[in-house]
């Protein structure tokens, strides 16, 4: 399967720090993540294929939403300043996005392809919603050959990030992530504090940071 135009895109429009130039890529090739789906073919992928395809297909479908209602502020929109939950659900939870010539959701890629199949909690780490909250969006695409040691950095980067995780000797702030998906990572570690960080003490407190849902956007000239 080829990964490569993808990894095209995300090089010419995402910089080094996870922000996307939604204006130049909506001015450039608009159409280009259609045409790159378009053109993939299941032909019985092995199961590293099939992860790295499954995660490059959330982050493509979610700037493909992004794109023609760009300029936004953030995907949670908003009604006289109070949350408009059923636009939000729908932008997550509607089969609108094709491939194979199938619809997909990105919910339906992210519970019943990723996270069920998979069951591998970095997931979390490297699929994006476009907002600042989320992990940060890579400008490379994952491949199956690596895509194992990309989640591991992913993971390791997202656990790095202050404005995602941090601690002092009593409490630990971390990332909503962490509670939204709080049973993945209990999967695999006995704790959130033992996850995150066997070093911690595994009896402080947790405390939730507010997520922020800004664009992910790059700063325009």
């Amino acid at each position: 399967m080829d990964f490569e135009p993808w990894n095209a895109l995300l090089q010419t429009y995402v910089n080094d720090r996870g922000k996307v130039d939604y204006a130049r890529w909506k001015q450039e090739q608009p159409n280009a993540i259609s045409e790159w789906t378009g053109s993939l073919n299941w032909n019985d992928p092995a199961p590293e294929e099939q992860l790295s395809l499954w995660i490059n297909l959330y982050n493509a479908f979610v700037i493909e939403k992004i794109l023609p209602r760009y300029p936004i502020r953030s995907i949670q929109p908003k009604i006289l300043g109070v949350p408009n939950w059923i636009a939000f659900f729908q932008f997550f939870f509607n089969r609108d996005r094709t491939a194979f010539n199938q619809t997909f959701s990105l919910g339906q890629i992210e519970n019943e392809f990723l996270r069920k199949q998979f069951q591998d909690p970095r997931i979390h780490f490297a699929i994006v919603c476009a907002s600042i909250g989320c992990p940060l969006l890579r400008n490379e695409a994952y491949f199956p050959e690596r895509v194992y040691q990309q989640l591991e950095d992913d993971k390791t980067r997202f656990i790095q990030d202050p404005d995602k995780v941090k601690h002092d000797r009593h409490v630990l702030y971390c990332s909503k992530i962490f509670k939204w998906y709080r049973q993945d990572f209990l999967a695999v570690a006995p704790s959130i504090p033992e996850y995150i960080n066997s070093e911690i003490a595994k009896d402080i407190r947790v405390s939730y940071l507010d997520y922020d849902w800004s664009l992910n956007q790059a700063a325009t000239s």
